[in-house]
């Protein structure tokens, strides 16, 4: 089933405010306990929505006062 497909499934049986609230929700990172409770659901089943409406992204970012730093190493570093 396509993911338009599940989406407006889902705002036919819920309606488009709990969608709205569940997107946002999952655009923020909340925990899937806490969304379950928002929509009254179980936190597999927030599990389910989440690997179907998008993906999680992760990557690791330095702070800018040490990345900061690691450029003014750099520039003593350099001839």
């Amino acid at each position: 089933m396509n993911k338009q497909k599940i989406a407006r499934n889902f705002m036919k049986t819920r309606g488009k405010s709990a969608f709205r609230t569940l997107i946002r929700a999952l655009e923020e990172q909340r925990s899937g306990q806490e969304i379950g409770e928002l929509l009254g659901v179980s936190r597999e089943r927030v599990r389910q929505w989440r690997d179907t409406f998008g993906q999680t992204v992760s990557y690791y970012q330095v702070y800018p006062e040490v990345r900061d730093l690691v450029n003014h190493i750099e520039k003593q570093d350099s001839p």
